[in-house]
């Protein structure tokens, strides 16, 4: 009943820039904290970027500095600005998004299919 749909991967040189974008749509009462986890070729998913509703954030240490998260809470979308991309940065990225999608119930957890980002050279 909830879907998020991710746009924006795709391939970059090293040191370029690139946007991600993630929708999030179907019954939602509200979201609290929305983010980004990468998943590198043989790695596990790691937290890149987080944000909660009211804007804080959070970044992982790598992404400090050159990676910003953004969210329109009025659109239910979150982005990722990624600057002086590294090749360290490539994988897939995930946006995720915890959802109450009804007054009664907690957030369940909404996770998009993931985008392809690769860096090169």
């Amino acid at each position: 009943q909830v879907q998020l749909v991710e746009s924006g991967g795709g391939l970059v040189q090293a040191g370029g820039s690139l946007r991600l974008s993630c929708a999030a749509s179907g019954s939602i009462f509200s979201i609290n904290d929305m983010g980004w986890y990468r998943q590198g070729p043989g790695e596990q998913r790691e937290l890149v970027a987080a944000i909660t509703s009211g804007g804080s954030t959070n970044y992982a240490d790598s992404a400090k500095g050159r990676f910003t998260i953004s969210r329109d809470n009025a659109k239910d979308m979150v982005y990722l600005q990624m600057n002086s991309l590294k090749l360290e940065d490539a994988g897939v990225y995930y946006c995720y998004a915890d959802v109450k999608y009804s007054r009664r119930y907690t957030n369940s957890r909404f996770w998009g299919q993931g985008t392809q980002v690769t860096v090169s050279s």
